[in-house]
This record gives C-alpha cells, structure tokens and sequence, in this order.
C-alpha cells in the first residue's frame, strides 16, 4: 500500500494552484467543444451535446464509490495504471478533488506498432461531501489500482469553534 499526499486546506476553498488548474481544464474543454460545433457547420441544437463530448475526451472520470458511516466518509476510486506518486489528492471540509496525469509512448526499439489502444489520460474528479470532515486527519493510500481516501466527520464542537 502506497500512501498518497493529500493538501489539506482548512477553508471551503481551494488554492489558487488549484483553481488554475480548473480554470485552464474549462477552458480546454469550452475551446473543443466550440471546434466541436463548428465541425457540425455551427448548427444549432447539440451544443450541450459538444460540451458533452469535449469534456469524455479531455477529462478521465473514474468508476467511484462513497460510503458515509457514522463518523467518517470513505471515498474509493478506480485508478488502474496510476502510482501513488502521480496522483494528488486536494481536500476542504466540504469537498474532495483528485488530479492525477499519466503518459504512453513507445520506444523505437520495440518493434512495429500494429496497434495501440493506450493513451495518455488526464484524471479530474471532484466529490462533494454530505457532511463535513476534518480535514487534518485525512489519509489516502493506493493499491493494486484503488485509491482510497478516509475521511472522519468532523464533530460538533469542532465546527462551533471553527465559526
């Protein structure tokens, strides 16, 4: 099991290294589907269905679960191919995002691809949270292709001093 890093940040927002990030996605995102459209000959009616579009093939979205129990939330997710080192976990004590990036090339010494249906994919994945947490005693760990994140709810007496 390999633990991963998780930014802890104690306001509802994130960072603004974050919020970059974001920024940058959706405008990667508006910018395809906008070529998208114009591909269609710029007619009207499946402009959700662009953004739509643009969004599967920019943004990886993983099979998710979250579990809420009684005094904390369990978040896993399903990131086959992905190490500990190149996923990063932001968390508030409302919401969770995970970002992780991975590559595929092929080495000229390989042979002749005939084929290749790996890729590149860039992960993104923001889980709003039904309850608050405590965000100091968050941990995440990966293995064999899970990352799972546990999260304690953060108690009442916690909160009233926070306010």
């Amino acid at each position: 099991m390999a633990n991963v890093s998780v930014q802890k940040c104690r306001e509802s927002g994130f960072p603004a290294t974050l919020m970059q990030k974001i920024s940058a996605l959706s405008e990667e995102i508006r910018n395809r589907a906008y070529s998208l459209f114009e591909k269609r000959g710029k007619a009207d009616g499946s402009d959700v269905e662009d953004w739509l579009n643009a969004e599967r093939e920019i943004i990886w979205s993983p099979a998710s679960e979250l579990i809420d129990s009684k005094d904390k939330i369990s978040v896993r997710l399903a990131l086959p191919g992905f190490d500990a080192k190149d996923v990063e976990v932001s968390a508030t004590p409302d919401s969770i995002v995970v970002q992780a990036e991975s590559t595929h090339t092929h080495d000229s010494k390989e042979g002749d691809i005939r084929f290749c249906e790996f890729s590149g994919k860039t992960l993104f994945r923001r889980l709003d949270l039904p309850a608050e947490v405590d965000v100091e005693k968050i941990t995440a760990s990966l293995e064999k292709g899970i990352l799972e994140i546990t999260a304690p709810k953060a108690t009442a007496k916690r909160l009233q001093v926070a306010a």
